[in-house]
Protein backbone atom coordinates (compact mmCIF):
# COMPACT_ATOMS: atom_id res chain seq x y z
CA UNK A 1 0.00 0.00 0.00
CA UNK A 2 1.57 3.46 -0.88
CA UNK A 3 2.37 5.37 2.19
CA UNK A 4 -0.52 7.96 3.21
CA UNK A 5 0.33 11.64 4.85
CA UNK A 6 -0.92 14.89 5.82
CA UNK A 7 -0.17 17.95 5.16
CA UNK A 8 0.80 20.35 7.87
CA UNK A 9 2.34 23.58 6.13
CA UNK A 10 2.84 25.04 3.06
CA UNK A 11 4.52 28.24 2.50
CA UNK A 12 5.72 30.22 -1.05
CA UNK A 13 8.48 32.25 -1.66
CA UNK A 14 9.65 34.12 -4.57
CA UNK A 15 12.74 35.36 -6.52
CA UNK A 16 13.51 37.72 -9.40
CA UNK A 17 14.87 36.19 -12.60
CA UNK A 18 16.43 38.71 -14.82
CA UNK A 19 16.53 37.33 -18.48
CA UNK A 20 19.79 37.77 -20.58
CA UNK A 21 18.20 38.02 -23.31
CA UNK A 22 14.43 38.58 -24.57
CA UNK A 23 11.83 35.60 -25.19
CA UNK A 24 9.17 36.40 -27.48
CA UNK A 25 6.59 33.49 -27.89
CA UNK A 26 2.87 34.14 -29.02
CA UNK A 27 1.77 37.40 -28.09
CA UNK A 28 4.68 38.06 -25.49
CA UNK A 29 7.88 39.49 -25.16
CA UNK A 30 9.55 38.55 -21.37
CA UNK A 31 12.53 40.01 -20.44
CA UNK A 32 12.75 39.07 -17.09
CA UNK A 33 10.30 37.03 -14.75
CA UNK A 34 9.68 35.63 -10.44
CA UNK A 35 10.79 32.19 -9.58
CA UNK A 36 7.79 30.91 -7.05
CA UNK A 37 9.16 28.28 -4.74
CA UNK A 38 7.09 25.65 -2.19
CA UNK A 39 7.96 24.48 0.97
CA UNK A 40 5.59 21.90 1.72
CA UNK A 41 5.75 19.84 5.73
CA UNK A 42 4.39 16.69 6.08
CA UNK A 43 3.83 13.78 8.42
CA UNK A 44 4.23 10.45 7.01
CA UNK A 45 1.80 7.89 8.57
CA UNK A 46 3.92 6.05 11.39
CA UNK A 47 7.38 7.75 9.83
CA UNK A 48 7.10 11.38 11.32
CA UNK A 49 7.79 14.77 9.43
CA UNK A 50 9.56 15.58 6.55
CA UNK A 51 9.76 18.74 4.47
CA UNK A 52 9.96 19.00 0.29
CA UNK A 53 10.26 21.77 -2.26
CA UNK A 54 9.34 22.53 -5.67
CA UNK A 55 9.88 25.53 -7.89
CA UNK A 56 8.42 27.12 -11.13
CA UNK A 57 8.66 30.45 -13.34
CA UNK A 58 5.49 32.11 -13.18
CA UNK A 59 4.97 33.35 -16.94
CA UNK A 60 3.18 36.07 -17.88
CA UNK A 61 0.62 35.54 -20.57
CA UNK A 62 0.99 31.73 -21.07
CA UNK A 63 -1.97 30.31 -19.05
CA UNK A 64 -3.85 33.36 -19.58
CA UNK A 65 -3.50 34.92 -22.61
CA UNK A 66 -7.21 37.25 -22.72
CA UNK A 67 -6.22 40.97 -23.92
CA UNK A 68 -8.03 42.92 -21.16
CA UNK A 69 -5.70 41.68 -18.62
CA UNK A 70 -1.69 42.68 -18.59
CA UNK A 71 1.13 40.40 -18.18
CA UNK A 72 1.50 41.24 -14.28
CA UNK A 73 -2.67 40.60 -13.82
CA UNK A 74 -1.82 36.89 -15.62
CA UNK A 75 1.16 36.60 -13.09
CA UNK A 76 -1.25 37.66 -10.20
CA UNK A 77 -3.67 35.23 -11.38
CA UNK A 78 -0.95 32.51 -10.48
CA UNK A 79 -0.46 33.81 -7.43
CA UNK A 80 -3.70 33.41 -6.55
CA UNK A 81 -4.16 29.93 -7.52
CA UNK A 82 -1.50 29.02 -5.05
CA UNK A 83 -3.13 30.73 -2.33
CA UNK A 84 -6.64 28.95 -2.81
CA UNK A 85 -4.43 25.77 -3.26
CA UNK A 86 -2.82 25.70 0.08
CA UNK A 87 -6.52 26.35 1.48
CA UNK A 88 -7.72 23.26 0.25
CA UNK A 89 -4.97 21.17 1.01
CA UNK A 90 -4.53 22.12 4.67
CA UNK A 91 -8.05 22.43 4.98
CA UNK A 92 -7.45 18.28 4.71
CA UNK A 93 -6.68 17.32 8.20
CA UNK A 94 -7.08 13.22 7.64
CA UNK A 95 -4.18 11.14 6.22
CA UNK A 96 -3.94 10.14 2.47
CA UNK A 97 -1.73 9.16 -0.43
CA UNK A 98 0.13 12.25 -2.11
CA UNK A 99 -2.03 11.57 -5.26
CA UNK A 100 -5.37 10.92 -2.68
CA UNK A 101 -5.26 14.66 -1.42
CA UNK A 102 -4.08 15.76 -5.16
CA UNK A 103 -7.59 14.07 -6.56
CA UNK A 104 -9.88 15.39 -3.84
CA UNK A 105 -9.05 18.95 -4.33
CA UNK A 106 -8.41 19.24 -7.87
CA UNK A 107 -12.22 19.92 -9.01
CA UNK A 108 -12.75 22.28 -5.75
CA UNK A 109 -9.46 24.13 -6.99
CA UNK A 110 -10.94 24.59 -10.89
CA UNK A 111 -14.34 25.92 -9.00
CA UNK A 112 -12.82 28.79 -6.81
CA UNK A 113 -10.58 29.87 -9.54
CA UNK A 114 -13.49 29.93 -12.04
CA UNK A 115 -15.30 32.53 -9.58
CA UNK A 116 -12.19 34.61 -9.79
CA UNK A 117 -12.61 34.66 -13.27
CA UNK A 118 -9.08 32.40 -13.48
CA UNK A 119 -9.31 29.94 -15.94
CA UNK A 120 -9.12 26.47 -15.87
CA UNK A 121 -4.82 26.18 -17.41
CA UNK A 122 -3.88 29.08 -14.40
CA UNK A 123 -6.23 27.32 -11.65
CA UNK A 124 -3.83 24.11 -12.27
CA UNK A 125 -0.38 25.54 -11.56
CA UNK A 126 -1.20 25.99 -7.56
CA UNK A 127 -2.15 22.34 -7.27
CA UNK A 128 0.74 21.18 -9.95
CA UNK A 129 3.11 22.92 -7.96
CA UNK A 130 2.31 21.78 -4.33
CA UNK A 131 2.15 18.11 -5.41
CA UNK A 132 5.31 18.17 -6.25
CA UNK A 133 6.42 19.40 -3.16
CA UNK A 134 4.68 16.99 -1.50
CA UNK A 135 6.15 14.24 -3.25
CA UNK A 136 9.43 15.69 -2.48
CA UNK A 137 8.94 15.17 0.95
CA UNK A 138 7.25 12.03 1.19
CA UNK A 139 10.46 10.65 -1.09
CA UNK A 140 13.16 12.28 1.56
CA UNK A 141 11.02 10.42 4.23
CA UNK A 142 10.84 7.31 2.84
CA UNK A 143 14.23 7.69 2.02
CA UNK A 144 13.27 6.67 -1.66
CA UNK A 145 14.86 8.15 -5.00
CA UNK A 146 11.81 9.36 -7.54
CA UNK A 147 12.59 7.03 -10.26
CA UNK A 148 12.70 3.93 -7.90
CA UNK A 149 9.30 5.89 -5.71
CA UNK A 150 7.57 5.92 -8.89
CA UNK A 151 8.10 2.75 -10.10
CA UNK A 152 6.44 0.94 -6.95
CA UNK A 153 3.79 3.65 -7.21
CA UNK A 154 4.57 5.62 -3.79
CA UNK A 155 1.78 8.41 -4.96
CA UNK A 156 -0.77 6.14 -5.01
CA UNK A 157 -2.02 7.31 -8.49
CA UNK A 158 -5.10 5.68 -9.62
CA UNK A 159 -7.81 5.66 -11.91
CA UNK A 160 -10.10 8.06 -10.17
CA UNK A 161 -9.75 11.64 -12.82
CA UNK A 162 -9.21 9.15 -15.87
CA UNK A 163 -12.26 6.33 -15.75
CA UNK A 164 -11.56 5.46 -19.04
CA UNK A 165 -8.68 3.70 -17.56
CA UNK A 166 -8.41 0.22 -15.62
CA UNK A 167 -8.03 1.19 -12.07
CA UNK A 168 -4.78 -0.58 -11.91
CA UNK A 169 -3.24 1.08 -15.63
CA UNK A 170 -1.31 3.58 -14.03
CA UNK A 171 0.60 1.29 -11.98
CA UNK A 172 1.00 -1.41 -14.30
CA UNK A 173 2.81 1.28 -16.25
CA UNK A 174 4.89 2.98 -13.81
CA UNK A 175 6.09 -0.51 -12.93
CA UNK A 176 7.19 -1.16 -16.10
CA UNK A 177 9.68 2.44 -17.00
CA UNK A 178 13.05 3.15 -16.40
CA UNK A 179 15.59 6.15 -16.06
CA UNK A 180 16.67 7.46 -18.98
CA UNK A 181 20.29 8.35 -18.59
CA UNK A 182 20.31 10.78 -20.67
CA UNK A 183 17.52 13.46 -22.16
CA UNK A 184 18.21 15.71 -25.36
CA UNK A 185 17.80 19.53 -25.08
CA UNK A 186 15.54 21.07 -27.75
CA UNK A 187 16.74 24.58 -28.48
CA UNK A 188 14.07 27.17 -28.46
CA UNK A 189 13.94 29.67 -31.30
CA UNK A 190 11.75 32.38 -30.33
CA UNK A 191 10.12 34.88 -32.63
CA UNK A 192 13.14 37.60 -31.85
CA UNK A 193 16.06 35.35 -31.77
CA UNK A 194 18.71 35.53 -34.20
CA UNK A 195 18.65 32.99 -37.25
CA UNK A 196 21.82 33.80 -39.36
CA UNK A 197 25.81 33.92 -38.30
CA UNK A 198 27.01 34.61 -34.89
CA UNK A 199 24.65 33.74 -32.19
CA UNK A 200 22.20 32.42 -35.27
CA UNK A 201 20.52 29.03 -34.54
CA UNK A 202 23.46 26.97 -36.24
CA UNK A 203 25.89 28.52 -33.62
CA UNK A 204 27.19 25.91 -31.63
CA UNK A 205 27.73 28.60 -28.70
CA UNK A 206 24.20 29.43 -29.17
CA UNK A 207 22.53 26.44 -29.82
CA UNK A 208 25.36 23.97 -27.14
CA UNK A 209 25.45 21.63 -29.50
CA UNK A 210 21.09 20.74 -29.97
CA UNK A 211 20.14 17.98 -32.05
CA UNK A 212 16.21 19.12 -31.77
CA UNK A 213 15.05 22.78 -32.30
CA UNK A 214 11.96 23.97 -31.30
CA UNK A 215 10.58 26.82 -33.92
CA UNK A 216 8.44 29.12 -32.64
CA UNK A 217 5.65 30.61 -35.27
CA UNK A 218 3.85 33.91 -34.97
CA UNK A 219 0.38 32.96 -36.95
CA UNK A 220 0.73 34.32 -40.05
CA UNK A 221 1.21 31.33 -42.90
CA UNK A 222 2.98 33.72 -45.12
CA UNK A 223 5.35 34.97 -42.30
CA UNK A 224 6.26 32.08 -40.91
CA UNK A 225 7.24 30.15 -43.86
CA UNK A 226 9.57 32.33 -45.24
CA UNK A 227 11.25 32.66 -41.66
CA UNK A 228 11.24 28.63 -41.50
CA UNK A 229 13.02 28.94 -45.17
CA UNK A 230 15.38 30.93 -43.09
CA UNK A 231 15.94 28.66 -40.59
CA UNK A 232 16.27 25.75 -42.82
CA UNK A 233 18.65 26.73 -44.74
CA UNK A 234 21.03 27.30 -41.30
CA UNK A 235 20.08 24.15 -40.09
CA UNK A 236 21.42 21.93 -43.14
CA UNK A 237 25.06 23.46 -42.46
CA UNK A 238 24.89 21.62 -39.24
CA UNK A 239 27.78 18.76 -39.36
CA UNK A 240 25.07 16.52 -37.54
CA UNK A 241 21.68 15.41 -38.01
CA UNK A 242 18.33 17.41 -36.43
CA UNK A 243 14.96 17.54 -36.04
CA UNK A 244 12.29 20.30 -35.52
CA UNK A 245 9.32 20.77 -33.88
CA UNK A 246 6.97 23.76 -34.47
CA UNK A 247 5.08 25.55 -31.72
CA UNK A 248 2.69 28.76 -32.58
CA UNK A 249 1.62 29.04 -29.04
CA UNK A 250 -2.88 29.94 -30.24
CA UNK A 251 -1.44 32.21 -32.69
CA UNK A 252 -3.48 30.38 -36.15
CA UNK A 253 -6.76 31.96 -36.06
CA UNK A 254 -8.48 28.87 -36.98
CA UNK A 255 -8.15 26.13 -39.16
CA UNK A 256 -8.35 27.80 -42.33
CA UNK A 257 -4.82 29.92 -41.32
CA UNK A 258 -3.22 26.88 -39.98
CA UNK A 259 -4.21 24.96 -43.46
CA UNK A 260 -2.40 27.53 -45.58
CA UNK A 261 0.81 26.92 -43.09
CA UNK A 262 0.45 23.17 -43.58
CA UNK A 263 -0.37 23.79 -47.37
CA UNK A 264 3.39 26.07 -47.84
CA UNK A 265 4.98 22.89 -45.49
CA UNK A 266 3.48 20.44 -48.06
CA UNK A 267 4.00 21.84 -51.47
CA UNK A 268 6.97 24.14 -50.87
CA UNK A 269 10.61 22.27 -51.90
CA UNK A 270 11.99 25.64 -50.04
CA UNK A 271 10.84 24.45 -46.94
CA UNK A 272 12.19 20.39 -46.96
CA UNK A 273 15.16 21.24 -44.70
CA UNK A 274 12.37 21.85 -41.66
CA UNK A 275 9.54 19.46 -43.11
CA UNK A 276 11.91 16.45 -43.75
CA UNK A 277 13.07 16.66 -39.90
CA UNK A 278 9.49 18.01 -38.51
CA UNK A 279 8.45 15.71 -35.56
CA UNK A 280 4.75 17.32 -34.83
CA UNK A 281 3.36 21.08 -34.52
CA UNK A 282 2.07 22.08 -31.01
CA UNK A 283 -0.85 24.00 -30.38
CA UNK A 284 -1.30 25.87 -33.49
CA UNK A 285 -4.82 27.54 -32.52
CA UNK A 286 -6.25 29.24 -29.44
CA UNK A 287 -7.29 26.67 -26.83
CA UNK A 288 -11.40 26.89 -27.20
CA UNK A 289 -11.21 26.98 -31.15
CA UNK A 290 -8.89 23.91 -30.84
CA UNK A 291 -11.68 22.04 -29.03
CA UNK A 292 -14.28 22.92 -31.37
CA UNK A 293 -12.21 22.03 -34.77
CA UNK A 294 -11.83 18.42 -35.90
CA UNK A 295 -8.35 18.50 -38.02
CA UNK A 296 -9.87 16.35 -40.59
CA UNK A 297 -7.71 16.38 -43.64
CA UNK A 298 -4.50 18.15 -41.36
CA UNK A 299 -3.90 15.04 -39.76
CA UNK A 300 -0.91 13.90 -42.45
CA UNK A 301 1.22 16.06 -40.14
CA UNK A 302 1.40 14.99 -36.00
CA UNK A 303 -0.20 17.61 -33.80
CA UNK A 304 -0.10 17.84 -30.30
CA UNK A 305 -1.86 20.28 -27.84
CA UNK A 306 -0.22 22.34 -24.92
CA UNK A 307 -2.04 25.59 -23.60
CA UNK A 308 -5.67 22.87 -24.43
CA UNK A 309 -4.45 20.60 -21.79
CA UNK A 310 -6.27 21.97 -19.20
CA UNK A 311 -8.42 19.36 -17.50
CA UNK A 312 -7.62 15.31 -16.93
CA UNK A 313 -10.07 14.79 -20.01
CA UNK A 314 -8.22 17.55 -22.51
CA UNK A 315 -5.91 14.37 -23.97
CA UNK A 316 -9.12 12.12 -25.05
CA UNK A 317 -10.80 14.80 -26.35
CA UNK A 318 -7.73 16.34 -28.53
CA UNK A 319 -7.27 12.61 -29.72
CA UNK A 320 -11.03 12.56 -30.94
CA UNK A 321 -10.10 15.80 -32.89
CA UNK A 322 -6.97 14.04 -34.55
CA UNK A 323 -4.48 15.21 -32.20
CA UNK A 324 -1.85 12.15 -31.59
CA UNK A 325 0.40 14.30 -28.90
CA UNK A 326 -0.08 16.07 -25.59
CA UNK A 327 2.59 18.00 -24.04
CA UNK A 328 4.32 17.41 -20.55
CA UNK A 329 5.12 19.91 -18.16
CA UNK A 330 5.57 19.84 -14.46
CA UNK A 331 3.68 23.21 -14.13
CA UNK A 332 0.69 21.66 -15.65
CA UNK A 333 0.83 18.79 -13.47
CA UNK A 334 2.83 15.66 -12.28
CA UNK A 335 0.31 13.18 -12.17
CA UNK A 336 -1.50 14.42 -15.55
CA UNK A 337 1.67 13.84 -16.96
CA UNK A 338 1.77 10.61 -16.12
CA UNK A 339 -1.84 9.84 -16.69
CA UNK A 340 -1.36 10.99 -20.14
CA UNK A 341 1.96 9.00 -20.68
CA UNK A 342 -0.07 5.68 -19.56
CA UNK A 343 -3.22 6.83 -22.13
CA UNK A 344 -0.65 7.29 -24.55
CA UNK A 345 1.21 4.07 -24.24
CA UNK A 346 -2.05 2.10 -24.10
CA UNK A 347 -3.62 3.71 -26.72
CA UNK A 348 -0.28 2.86 -29.39
CA UNK A 349 -0.10 -0.77 -27.90
CA UNK A 350 -3.93 -0.91 -29.23
CA UNK A 351 -2.46 -0.06 -32.80
CA UNK A 352 -2.54 3.53 -32.79
CA UNK A 353 0.51 6.13 -32.37
CA UNK A 354 0.38 8.66 -29.48
CA UNK A 355 2.87 10.24 -27.42
CA UNK A 356 3.69 12.63 -24.63
CA UNK A 357 6.34 15.48 -25.40
CA UNK A 358 8.30 17.08 -23.68
CA UNK A 359 7.90 21.07 -22.99
CA UNK A 360 9.60 23.70 -20.86
CA UNK A 361 7.97 27.05 -19.66
CA UNK A 362 11.64 28.42 -19.00
CA UNK A 363 12.28 25.98 -16.08
CA UNK A 364 15.18 27.52 -14.27
CA UNK A 365 18.43 25.48 -12.85
CA UNK A 366 17.98 24.47 -9.68
CA UNK A 367 14.64 22.50 -8.21
CA UNK A 368 12.55 23.80 -11.50
CA UNK A 369 14.54 22.15 -14.18
CA UNK A 370 15.68 18.85 -12.39
CA UNK A 371 12.02 18.04 -11.22
CA UNK A 372 11.07 18.56 -14.76
CA UNK A 373 14.14 16.54 -16.15
CA UNK A 374 13.21 13.76 -13.89
CA UNK A 375 9.48 13.78 -14.84
CA UNK A 376 10.29 13.41 -18.65
CA UNK A 377 13.60 11.05 -18.12
CA UNK A 378 11.13 8.41 -16.11
CA UNK A 379 7.53 8.49 -18.54
CA UNK A 380 10.34 8.17 -21.71
CA UNK A 381 10.59 11.48 -23.07
CA UNK A 382 14.23 11.29 -24.95
CA UNK A 383 14.42 15.19 -26.22
CA UNK A 384 12.63 17.93 -24.22
CA UNK A 385 12.65 21.64 -24.89
CA UNK A 386 15.12 23.17 -22.38
CA UNK A 387 14.86 27.32 -22.13
CA UNK A 388 16.43 28.51 -18.94
CA UNK A 389 20.06 27.23 -20.60
CA UNK A 390 20.31 30.31 -22.88
CA UNK A 391 17.42 32.98 -21.88
CA UNK A 392 18.46 32.72 -18.60
CA UNK A 393 22.32 33.54 -17.74
CA UNK A 394 23.14 29.84 -15.28
CA UNK A 395 21.72 30.77 -11.45
CA UNK A 396 21.03 34.22 -12.70
CA UNK A 397 20.75 36.00 -9.39
CA UNK A 398 20.69 33.08 -7.46
CA UNK A 399 22.89 33.27 -4.35
CA UNK A 400 26.67 31.81 -5.32
CA UNK A 401 26.65 29.38 -2.01
CA UNK A 402 23.10 27.92 -3.52
CA UNK A 403 24.14 27.79 -6.65
CA UNK A 404 27.60 25.66 -5.42
CA UNK A 405 25.71 24.10 -3.63
CA UNK A 406 23.54 22.26 -6.30
CA UNK A 407 26.87 22.34 -8.41
CA UNK A 408 28.61 20.22 -5.56
CA UNK A 409 25.35 17.64 -5.37
CA UNK A 410 24.61 17.34 -9.14
CA UNK A 411 27.97 17.89 -10.66
CA UNK A 412 26.99 15.87 -13.68
CA UNK A 413 24.10 18.14 -14.37
CA UNK A 414 25.83 21.81 -13.63
CA UNK A 415 29.52 23.21 -14.44
CA UNK A 416 30.98 26.02 -13.52
CA UNK A 417 31.84 28.60 -16.19
CA UNK A 418 33.75 31.76 -15.45
CA UNK A 419 31.74 33.07 -12.39
CA UNK A 420 28.62 31.55 -13.14
CA UNK A 421 26.94 27.90 -12.52
CA UNK A 422 24.98 26.73 -15.12
CA UNK A 423 23.41 23.98 -16.84
CA UNK A 424 26.17 21.43 -18.27
CA UNK A 425 24.82 20.04 -21.85
CA UNK A 426 27.18 16.90 -23.00
CA UNK A 427 26.91 16.82 -26.82
CA UNK A 428 23.28 17.84 -26.86
CA UNK A 429 22.27 16.08 -23.85
CA UNK A 430 21.81 16.41 -20.10
CA UNK A 431 22.65 13.49 -17.75
CA UNK A 432 20.17 12.34 -14.98
CA UNK A 433 22.50 10.20 -12.89
CA UNK A 434 22.47 12.45 -9.86
CA UNK A 435 18.52 12.59 -9.71
CA UNK A 436 18.52 9.22 -8.08
CA UNK A 437 18.85 10.48 -4.61
CA UNK A 438 15.84 10.58 -2.22
CA UNK A 439 13.73 12.97 -3.03
CA UNK A 440 12.06 14.51 -6.16
CA UNK A 441 15.08 14.50 -8.06
CA UNK A 442 17.20 17.17 -5.68
CA UNK A 443 19.63 16.38 -2.97
CA UNK A 444 19.95 20.02 -1.78
CA UNK A 445 17.24 22.79 -1.11
CA UNK A 446 17.26 26.12 -1.70
CA UNK A 447 18.39 29.26 0.81
CA UNK A 448 14.86 30.29 2.09
CA UNK A 449 16.29 33.16 3.95
CA UNK A 450 17.21 34.69 0.70
CA UNK A 451 13.76 35.13 -0.30
CA UNK A 452 10.77 37.36 -0.52
CA UNK A 453 7.40 35.59 0.46
CA UNK A 454 5.14 35.43 -2.05
CA UNK A 455 3.62 38.82 -2.97
CA UNK A 456 0.06 39.48 -2.72
CA UNK A 457 -1.29 40.55 -5.69
CA UNK A 458 -0.54 44.10 -7.00
CA UNK A 459 -4.03 45.15 -8.30
CA UNK A 460 -7.33 43.63 -8.44
CA UNK A 461 -7.78 40.75 -11.07
CA UNK A 462 -10.67 42.45 -13.65
CA UNK A 463 -13.14 39.82 -15.04
CA UNK A 464 -13.58 39.80 -18.77
CA UNK A 465 -16.28 41.97 -19.92
CA UNK A 466 -19.17 39.94 -21.51
CA UNK A 467 -21.27 41.36 -23.63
Amino acid sequence: MPPRLRVRDISFFERPIPFAKPFRFGSVVITSSVQVFVRAEIEIEGKGTSVGASAEMMASKWFDKRAHLSPQQTVDGLRRTLSIARELYLARSGFDTSFGHHAAVIAAQVEACAKEDIPPLAAGFGPAEIDKAILDALLRGTGVNFFDGMAANVAGIDARLSPALADDAVAQFLAGRRRLERVAIRHTVGMDDKVEGEGGVADARENAGARYFKLKLNGDPAHDAERLIRIGRELATLPHDYQVTLDANEQYADLSALGALVERLDRDAALKPITSKLLYIEQPMPRDITKASPLGALTGHDFIIDEADDSYDAFPAARALGYRGISSKSCKGIYKSVINATRAAQWSADGGRYFISGEDLTCQAGLAVQQDLALGALIGVTHAERNGHHYVDGFADTPAVEADAFLSAHPDLYVRDGRKVRLAIHDGDLLTGSLTQPGLAVSVHPDWSTMSPLAQPTQEIPMEHVR
